[in-house]
């Protein structure tokens, strides 16, 4: 089901009842040195409505030497003046007011080209595949593994901008 990507990042989808590992999904991100936390001090925006997500996540970046800032909303991230900063984007799908496929969308009509990092509970092989016809580099569901956010974090700020 992997076919050809843009990065070194799968795109299985996961299966219901199966974790995110080696078993034919979403892994093969890149683990070298030059990757590792801090990339060139680049921001990593998340933007998710649940504020325990946010708060886990920009812990578990944080705690790896990630520069991170949270959003509770699209627009929020829209009208910061960190957009500008920021080198990778964790996004959920489904939120209150604005979702991730429209900001995806405004972000490619303004010719941002932020690597975005999809994480949503609402895994499916439709949002899958409209994640990845947006631009966005990685799909994980949630619950994620941290290993594999950090791989894709980390195969996101590799990426020239």
């Amino acid at each position: 089901m992997v076919g050809p990507h843009p990065t070194k990042v799968g795109w299985t989808l996961e299966s219901p009842g199966n974790s995110l590992d080696g078993e034919g999904t979403f892994v093969e991100a890149m683990k070298t040195p030059e990757c590792a936390g801090g990339s060139e001090g680049r921001l990593i925006s998340v933007v998710d409505d649940d504020q325990s997500l946010r708060r886990s996540v920009k812990n578990l970046l944080s705690s790896m030497g990630f520069r991170v800032e949270t959003f509770d909303s699209a627009e929020a991230f829209l009208d910061s003046a960190h957009r500008r900063d920021t080198g990778c984007l964790v996004l959920d799908l489904a939120m209150t007011g604005m979702g991730g496929f429209d900001l995806l969308a405004r972000l490619s009509a303004a010719d941002a080209r932020i690597p975005v990092i999809v994480l949503t509970a609402h895994a499916s092989e439709e949002a899958r595949q409209r994640s990845h016809e947006a631009g966005a580099i990685a799909f994980l569901g949630k619950p994620f593994r941290a290993d594999l956010l950090l791989d894709a974090v980390r195969t996101a700020l590799a990426r020239p901008r």
